[in-house]
């Protein structure tokens, strides 16, 4: 099975660290966060893996070589110019001609990808979405009323919402709906997919996940797994 780890952004919400070392490449624990997503995806089935790759990117090719080291096959994918979160994929299409996984290159998570791509390629869509349940506090109270006269209080409400994952499947014939050589978002992606009546399925995400975006998560991350 073939699986693409998207590892081509600045990471500049955790400057000053990215500064030298892509985020992909900072380590949790012994291991950076790409080592452990490769790992995790070996575990699972996923035996040919390609890094789309743009800042740093002879850093994190001279990191992982072949992948032989990780018994998986590995490519590096370099973009010449920022494509998003969707847009490099359509650079690896004569190598994508079954359904493939794809996945953000700073998403720590305990997600079976086995039981993801199953339940993917068993529908009968182009894409699917994972998705994963946030409790959101609000720092403030929330006052209702009506014309001049208060007639309730919440206070310090939670918001309850459903988030992308970053985990997609997708299958060869999604490459029609993605430009060349464009910047194009997953969020681009979805909802040209809907524009144009193409069904998207959703799979829940239960199991432990964590975006590894900002310098509060990477703390975290390297807090959780100080404990495993």
């Amino acid at each position: 099975m073939k699986a693409v780890i998207l590892a081509g952004g600045l990471g500049s919400r955790l400057r000053p660290f990215t500064d030298i070392i892509p985020k992909p490449l900072l380590p949790i624990g012994d291991k950076s966060i790409l080592e452990i997503q490769i790992e995790q995806l070996k575990r699972f089935g996923f035996d040919e893996i390609f890094l789309s790759t743009n800042y740093k990117s002879e850093y994190i090719k001279r990191f992982f070589g072949d992948g032989s080291d990780y018994g998986v096959k590995l490519h590096i994918s370099k973009e010449v110019q920022p494509l998003g979160t969707a847009g490099p994929v359509k650079l690896l299409k004569k190598h994508l001609q079954e359904p493939f996984l794809v996945m953000n290159g700073d998403i720590l998570t305990l997600t079976d990808f086995s039981a993801l791509y199953s339940y993917a390629i068993s529908q009968n869509t182009l894409l699917t979405i994972s998705i994963k349940k946030e409790i959101i506090p609000v720092a403030y109270g929330n006052v209702f009323f009506e014309g001049d006269f208060v007639n309730g209080i919440h206070e310090k409400p939670e918001i309850e919402m459903y988030i992308l994952a970053g985990i997609h499947v997708m299958k060869p014939d999604i490459m029609h709906y993605i430009p060349d050589n464009e910047y194009f978002g997953m969020d681009l992606l979805i909802n040209k997919l809907i524009t144009e009546n193409q069904k998207i399925t959703k799979y829940t995400l239960e199991e432990y996940w964590l975006d590894v975006g900002r310098i509060a998560d990477y703390e975290k991350a390297q807090e959780q797994f100080k404990h495993e």
